[in-house]
């Protein structure tokens, strides 16, 4: 018995789906420059497209995964990169160091 995994790319290149779970605004920039993923990223860029872009990148990033290949385990993986990128970013704990001062 083999455990295959669905791991489609479709149109979407794999090398943006694994890096942008990392680093999502340099995997769109990246890919704006090769022109690699012309039927997600329109070539004249609007105002607006750009600010969504800039703001909220990962949310483009699952649009055009959903837009390409659907519901499946790439926009589950990205929605929670999503969900734990949001969910832990605003709770920094700060702790001093308390000792003594001693000259």
């Amino acid at each position: 018995m083999t455990l295959s995994m669905n791991l489609a790319t479709h149109t979407i290149p794999l090398w943006f789906l694994v890096l942008s779970l990392f680093f999502p605004r340099i995997c769109i920039a990246l890919a704006w420059i090769q022109h690699d993923m012309t039927r997600f990223i329109p070539p004249v860029v609007g105002l607006i497209p750009m600010i969504v872009t800039l703001l909220i990148p990962r949310l483009v990033i699952l649009f055009w995964i959903y837009t390409d290949q659907g519901v499946g385990l790439w926009l589950l993986i990205h929605t929670i990169a999503l969900v734990s990128a949001w969910g832990g970013g605003g709770s920094r704990v700060y702790t001093r160091r308390r000792s003594p001062y001693t000259d």
